[in-house]
């Protein structure tokens, strides 16, 4: 039985470590990894109305009410139905504490659908409204 040469009287083990198995594993986890990474993205899809303002500078997180175009509402990522919002609003202690929120509703949805929000939103303590927009790709002059 030899174990690294074809002389018999030499009995050394090899000792190099073949690494194109290592290597090949890697790279089909490598191949996965990015074919399956842009697939877990999750979220609401919600189709944002285009505008010109500046974009603001943000240090934390914000609270955001997000408005379906089949008009469910989601505050993060828990739907409340229509009828209790005002209740699960008024009973939020970061609106009640930052009295700040911001509304991201998709741009099919009718001006009253988003009036009827903003002022439920209103009666719930919230006294600075804020409207996430997807900004424009060219500016008009």
């Amino acid at each position: 039985m030899s174990f690294g040469g074809s002389d018999s009287g030499n009995r050394r083990a090899m000792t190099d470590i073949n690494v194109t198995p290592l290597v090949d594993v890697m790279l089909v986890l490598l191949v996965i990894f990015m074919v399956t990474a842009p697939l877990i993205q999750s979220g609401v899809k919600i189709d944002l109305p285009k505008a010109s303002a500046q974009q603001m500078e943000h240090s934390e997180e914000k609270l955001v009410l997000n408005i379906t175009k089949d008009r469910h509402v989601l505050l993060g990522d828990t739907e409340i139905p229509m009828a209790e919002l005002e209740k699960k609003l008024a009973a939020n202690a970061r609106i009640q504490k930052e009295k700040e929120l911001y509304l991201h509703a998709d741009r099919s949805l009718s001006y009253g659908t988003v009036v009827e929000v903003m002022a439920i939103a209103r009666r719930a303590g919230v006294e600075s409204l804020g409207l996430i927009t997807e900004p424009e790709k060219e500016l008009r002059q």
